[in-house]
């Protein structure tokens, strides 16, 4: 098969993604790191052997049975896990840019807001079960297309496209069926704030981003007040505005 890369371009980011190598049922990845001085630091993700429409857009990897028994559903579920591993292992792309040391993952960030979501108190009309599951599922795209941030000079509409279509790809990975299909619509709820929980969930993303902001100050005497300034007012709910506050008086009494 020949192969067809699609490459994502993020400006001032050190991380080169080399996304999955489809052969049948395994996954093949490779990652290196651009030059900590180069000029132009970027993100590449790169679709290899992956069947592209005359758009570019990616469509599913070859080899994922449409009808799953024990054994294909195991390897769809290996293939998938595989390709999640790169929520392990890629950092976040604003902590880099800010030369943060040893800065957190995609995951080490998702893993936080479901652990948020599991100790907060019950809260009328949110179930907390599907919080945690939105919390590990919101960044899931990124395992494919890199954290694409504002600094990236991508449009909101451009990102959404692309990770919708990550996402796509990944769900089809997983063999479709009801889990697939529920990673989905977690993930798109979350994204168009529709829900009690999308509102809770988005509110725990940002608690979560200045509280390791503030650690970061903490650790590595950093100044990180543009996170607390982007973050300032935009909180929906109750819990949210109370963590966010407690996290504000925290790192005022530090200063």
């Amino acid at each position: 098969m020949k192969n067809v890369n699609r490459v994502f371009f993020c400006k001032s980011l050190s991380l080169v993604f080399l996304v999955p190598s489809f052969t049948r049922s395994h996954l093949r990845f490779t990652y290196s790191a651009a030059g900590a001085s180069s000029p132009n630091r970027a993100i590449h993700c790169m679709a290899s052997d992956s069947p592209q429409s005359g758009d570019g857009s990616v469509s599913s990897p070859p080899n994922v049975a449409a009808v799953p028994t024990s054994s294909s559903s195991a390897s769809s579920a290996i293939d998938f896990l595989s390709l999640c591993t790169r929520l392990k292992t890629t950092p976040r792309a604003g902590w880099i840019k800010r030369d943060v040391k040893d800065p957190e993952s995609i995951a080490d960030h998702m893993y936080r807001m479901g652990l948020m979501a599991l100790i907060s108190s019950d809260i009328p009309g949110v179930n907390r079960d599907k919080c945690m599951k939105m919390a590990i599922v919101h960044d899931i795209a990124e395992a494919i297309v890199g954290d694409i941030t504002p600094s990236c000079g991508i449009s909101k509409e451009e990102k959404n496209r692309r990770e919708s279509e990550a996402l796509e790809h990944m769900c089809k990975l997983l063999g479709g069926g009801e889990r697939a299909k529920e990673i989905a619509e977690l993930w798109r709820e979350y994204e168009e704030n529709s829900s009690p929980e999308a509102k809770v969930v988005k509110d725990f993303d940002k608690v979560e981003l200045i509280l390791q902001a503030l650690e970061y100050e903490q650790e590595q005497g950093k100044d990180l007040e543009e996170f607390f300034q982007s973050t300032a007012g935009k909180f929906q709910t109750d819990i949210g505005k109370a963590w966010a506050s407690e996290i504000v008086s925290r790192r005022r009494k530090q200063h």
